[in-house]
């Protein structure tokens, strides 16, 4: 496989900061693609949706509980991104308990249409979301990409098949 670059984004996210006090200590911090993958070896899961249920059943927390071991195979953060905002992605972390795994809202689509990865779920009430897939990416180069099957025939449902984290240890542990 000839790494594939990843593309230039921006995301918008919300980061704590205590000097706001209060019952939302939370601001703005916009992150480029560079500040996530320059010089760090990054796993990336992508998913269809928050609260969808195989990413809240199967996709997320298998992430959550592979991170230890996914660190130990080298890699420095893992990141789940999907097609919401920053608030659905804080709200959805929280509900699941989340809290090694980085949530990387991609509200707008712009990662996941550049990746190639945007897909129309019009014909299940969600809009463009993002593809199901994980990656392995090196100082921002794509070296592994575990896609899930259909993505031109865009199924009703978008099981956990090849992009969860046993696949991506696995390919850590070769």
């Amino acid at each position: 496989m000839t790494p594939q670059t990843i593309p230039d984004a921006t995301f918008h996210t919300r980061v704590r900061n205590p000097a706001l006090g209060g019952d939302n200590p939370f601001e703005w911090k916009l992150v480029t693609s560079e500040d996530i993958f320059a010089g760090r070896r990054v796993v990336v899961f992508a998913l269809p949706g928050a609260f969808t249920p195989a990413c809240s059943e199967s996709h997320v927390p298998g992430f959550e509980a592979a991170f230890d071991d996914l660190q130990e195979a080298g890699i420095d953060a893992v990141y789940c991104l999907s097609v919401n905002d920053a608030f659905v992605m804080g709200q959805w972390a929280r509900a699941q308990g989340i809290e090694k795994v980085q949530m990387l809202p991609d509200g707008n689509g712009e990662f996941s249409r550049k990746m190639g990865m945007l897909v129309d779920r019009s014909a299940q009430g969600m809009g463009m979301r993002s593809w199901r897939y994980s990656m392995l990416v090196e100082d921002g180069a794509v070296t592994a990409l575990f896609s899930e099957p259909g993505f031109r025939d865009n199924p009703p449902g978008v099981p956990v098949e090849r992009s969860g984290a046993d696949t991506m240890l696995a390919h850590l542990r070769g």
